[in-house]
C-alpha cells in the first residue's frame, strides 16, 4: 500500500525557496487518499487505537489517518494555543534547524493500554517524535510507531521510534535553487 502513495509524494513535491513544500498532495485529492491509505497501511493491523499529530499538518494527516484506520485522533499542540484541561508537556530536544518546541498532549486522550501511532509529513531527528512518545507513555498509552511521508532520520533512530515513511529525503529531488 505505501508502494501507491509513493509516486503521488515524488509528483506534488516542490522545492519553494530552498524550503520543501509537500502542500500540493493536499490540493489533488486523488494524491491525498492515496498517502493517507500509504500512512495507515503499515499500521493497519497493529492493534492502533488512536492517532496522534502534531500541529499543523500532522493534524491533517493524522485525523485523515485515524479515520482510515477507524479510531480517534489526539492532538498534539505547540506552543500557547488554547487547549483546555490537565496536559502533559515536553520541551523537544532540538530539530534540524537547533529548535526546541514545547509540546503538550491533553492528558485524558491517551488512556492506559492504549496504542498510539504517530502520523506527521516529515521526521528528521526524531526529537519530536520523541517527545511524543515520550508523553504518550506517560499517560500509561503503548508507542505504535511513526508513520510519515518524508523520513531523514538515521537508522537507528528509526528503528527506535518505529518509523515508517512514503519516501526517503534521498529520493526526493534536488534542490536546484529554482522555486
Amino acid at each position: 500500500m505505501m508502494s501507491h502513495a509513493r509516486g503521488p509524494v515524488l509528483e506534488h513535491f516542490r522545492w519553494i525557496g530552498g524550503q520543501a513544500d509537500v502542500w500540493q498532495i493536499f490540493r489533488d485529492p486523488g494524491a491525498l487518499a492515496a498517502v493517507v491509505r500509504g500512512l495507515a497501511g503499515p499500521f493497519r493491523d497493529d492493534g492502533v487505537t488512536a492517532v496522534c499529530g502534531i500541529e499543523s499538518r500532522g493534524f491533517l494527516l493524522g485525523a485523515a489517518v485515524a479515520v482510515e484506520l477507524g479510531v480517534g485522533f489526539v492532538a498534539v499542540r505547540k506552543g500557547e494555543g488554547i487547549f483546555p484541561g490537565e496536559k502533559v508537556t515536553r520541551r523537544s530536544d532540538p530539530d534540524y534547524r537547533g529548535t526546541h518546541q514545547e509540546l503538550r498532549l491533553q492528558r485524558a486522550a491517551v488512556g492506559p493500554g492504549e496504542r498510539v501511532l504517530l502520523v506527521d509529513d516529515w521526521i528528521e531527528t526524531g526529537s519530536r517524535a520523541s517527545a511524543v512518545r515520550s508523553m504518550v507513555e506517560e499517560c500509561g498509552g503503548q508507542w505504535a510507531g511513526c508513520s510519515v511521508v518524508v523520513d531523514e532520520t538515521a537508522p537507528a533512530r528509526r528503528a527506535d521510534l518505529g518509523v515508517r515513511g512514503l519516501v526517503t529525503a534521498a529520493e526526493l529531488p534536488a534542490w536546484g535553487g529554482q522555486s
